[in-house]
C-alpha cells in the first residue's frame, strides 16, 4: 500500500513535530524550509568564535520535550545535556539592587518572606492552585485541537473549571496573594512568554509560574539549536525528505476543495494532506487562493498580536561581572513600557529590557576570556524599523546595562549584528513583525484562535504559535502533535 504524501511548509520547531509524528504515522513527509537551514525562529550563527542562538533562550516545560523525544523510543539524554540553573535568573531593579532568583524551594520561601511577611506560605498556597492548573492545562487541554466547545465540556473539565480561574486575570490573582509590588512583578514576569499584560491574560496562565519555580530553568549544553539539531536528526530517522531554500509561492487546489500540491520557484511537489507551519495569516492571505482563505484581512488585523524584538546580539572580549545566564531588567516601571506595546503602539521611552549570557553556562558559545550577549527589547509589533531606531535603541540600553552592573561594555564589543521588525517579515513572513505569535488574551485561547484546520480546504492543516495551543517552544512542539493525531484521524 503506497504511503499518503504529506507537505510540512516551515522548519521550526512545529513544522519539526508535525513531521516527525506524521512520520511514525506512515506518512511519507516532505518539509519545505524557505530558508538555508533548519530552526525557523531558533536558528544560529557563528561569527568570531561566538555561536549564538538567534531566538529562544529559555528552557522550561522539560517534560514536553522528554514526551517528544520519548514518542520516538528516545530521551532528552540521547541528544543533549540539560542543566538546571542556579540561579534560575537575576532581575535587576536598580543599581546595587537585584534578586537571584533560586532554584532550591526554600531558599525561594526565604527570600518570599524576606521580602514581605507571610509571603512564603502565601506562595506555597498559590502554586498549589498553580500545580492543579499545569497539570490540567499542560497534561490535557493543551493537546486538544480547539476545533469545537464540545472538546471542553466533559465533565472533569466543567467541575473544575472555576479552579481554572480562566475568567479572572493574572493581575488580580497575584494581588490576592501578594502586597510587594516586587513579588508581584516577579510573578508576572512569566506571563511575558504570552506576549500579553497581566491584566488582560487569563489566571489560568498561572501555571507558567509552577513551570518556573517548581520545575526549573534548564539549558541545552551548546544552545538552544541543540534541540531543533536533535529533532532533525529523529525525523531524518523516520524517513523524512528536507528541500531547504524552497518557499511556498502557491497551493493548488482542485474543484473539490483539495489539495493537489504546493509550488516553489523551482518545483511542485504532489500531497495527499499539507500542513503549514509557517506564518499562518501570511499563508492563509498570500499563498491559498482568494476564494479558499479562511479569514478575511479585518480577522487578521483586528487580532492582538505579541510584541516584537529588538535584539543585539553582541560578542564581548572580556568577562563581565553581574550578569547571571538570564537577566531582567525592571529598573524602570513595567505599566509605562506595557503601553506602549499594547494601548498606545509606539517605541518605548523608558523600555524594559533582557540580557542572556549563556557563556555564564556554556564556555563553548564564546572565545575563552568572552562573553556572548544576546541583549532583548520587547517593542509593539507593525512599528517603524530603520537603523537610526536601532542604534538609539542600542546606546539607551547598553548605557543602563553598564550603569546597573558598574562597568565598561561598548568599548569591548567585537561583534554586533541587531535584529528586529525587518528581520522578522523578510526571514518568517512573520505578521506586522511580530516575534512570539498571538497574545494569548481570553479572547484568543483555545477554540478562539485561528483554526487548526482550514475552513474551506479538507486537506490543509496549520500548526505553530498562531494556533493552538500557543506560542512558546513547549507549545510549538506540541502544536506539531496535535495536527499530526487530527490528520491521522480524519485523512483516510
Amino acid at each position: 500500500m503506497l504511503k499518503k504524501k504529506s507537505i510540512v511548509i516551515g522548519l521550526g520547531f512545529a513544522g519539526l513535530s508535525s513531521a516527525c509524528h506524521l512520520a511514525f504515522a506512515g506518512y511519507e513527509v516532505t518539509i519545505l524550509e524557505k530558508n538555508n537551514e533548519a530552526g525557523g525562529r531558533a536558528r544560529v550563527f557563528a561569527d568570531q568564535g561566538f555561536v549564538f542562538d538567534m531566538g529562544p533562550s529559555w528552557y522550561w516545560m522539560p517534560e514536553v520535550f522528554e514526551k517528544f523525544f520519548s514518542s520516538f523510543g528516545k530521551k532528552v539524554s540521547d541528544f543533549y545535556q540539560l542543566k538546571r540553573l542556579d540561579p534560575s535568573y537575576r532581575i535587576y531593579w536598580g543599581k546595587e539592587d537585584f534578586w537571584d532568583v533560586p532554584a532550591s524551594f526554600q531558599e525561594l520561601l526565604h527570600l518570599f518572606e524576606n521580602e514581605e511577611m507571610g509571603a512564603g506560605n502565601k506562595l506555597i498556597s498559590y502554586l498549589h492552585q498553580a500545580e492543579y492548573k499545569y497539570k490540567t492545562g499542560v497534561d490535557d487541554l493543551v493537546y486538544r485541537p480547539g476545533l469545537s466547545i464540545r472538546e471542553f465540556l466533559d465533565f472533569r473539565f466543567l467541575t473544575g473549571a472555576l479552579k481554572l480561574d480562566v475568567f479572572t486575570s493574572m493581575q488580580k490573582h497575584i494581588q490576592k496573594f501578594f502586597k510587594s509590588e516586587k513579588l508581584r512583578r516577579l510573578m508576572e514576569f512569566p506571563i511575558l512568554f504570552l506576549g500579553a499584560t497581566a491584566e488582560n491574560t487569563p489566571a489560568l496562565y498561572s501555571l507558567m509560574n509552577y513551570a518556573d519555580i517548581c520545575l526549573g530553568t534548564w539549558y541545552p549544553m551548546g544552545g538552544m539549536h541543540q534541540i531543533i539539531v536533535s529533532m532533525k536528526q529523529v525525523a531524518m530517522e523516520l524517513g523524512v525528505d528536507f528541500k531547504f531554500n524552497e518557499e511556498v509561492n502557491q497551493i493548488a487546489v482542485n474543484g473539490k476543495r483539495l489539495i493537489t500540491g504546493v509550488s516553489t520557484a523551482n518545483a511542485f511537489y504532489k500531497a495527499d494532506v499539507v500542513i503549514a507551519s509557517a506564518d499562518y495569516r501570511h499563508i492563509d492571505q498570500e499563498v491559498v487562493p482568494e476564494h479558499l482563505r479562511s479569514y478575511s484581512p479585518a480577522y487578521w488585523d483586528k487580532r492582538i498580536l505579541a510584541p516584537s524584538s529588538l535584539i543585539f546580539y553582541l560578542g564581548v572580549n572580556k568577562k563581565l561581572k553581574g550578569l547571571q545566564h538570564h537577566n531582567l531588567f525592571f529598573d524602570e516601571n513595567f505599566n509605562g513600557h506595557a503601553h506602549e506595546i499594547y494601548t498606545n503602539p509606539q517605541w518605548p521611552n523608558k523600555p524594559l529590557f533582557y540580557v542572556s549570557c549563556p557563556s555564564v553556562t556554556d564556555p563553548g558559545v564564546a572565545p575563552a576570556g568572552s562573553e556572548n550577549l544576546f541583549v532583548l527589547i520587547p517593542v509593539a509589533p507593525d512599528l517603524e524599523d530603520t537603523e537610526e531606531t536601532r542604534e538609539f535603541y542600542y546606546d539607551l540600553v547598553m548605557k543602563r546595562l553598564e550603569q546597573l552592573t558598574g562597568q565598561s561594555i561598548r568599548e569591548h564589543v567585537l561583534f554586533k549584528r541587531s535584529y528586529a521588525h525587518k528581520d522578522f517579515i523578510k526571514d518568517y513572513h512573520s505578521f506586522k513583525g511580530n516575534a512570539y505569535g498571538l497574545a494569548n488574551t481570553l479572547n484568543q485561547t483555545a477554540i478562539l484562535k485561528p483554526s487548526i484546520r482550514s475552513k474551506k480546504i479538507k486537506n490543509l492543516f496549520y500548526a505553530g504559535q498562531l494556533t493552538v495551543p500557543g506560542p512558546g517552544v513547549p507549545p510549538s512542539l506540541i502544536s506539531g502533535k496535535v495536527v499530526a493525531d487530527l490528520i491521522s484521524k480524519t485523512i483516510h
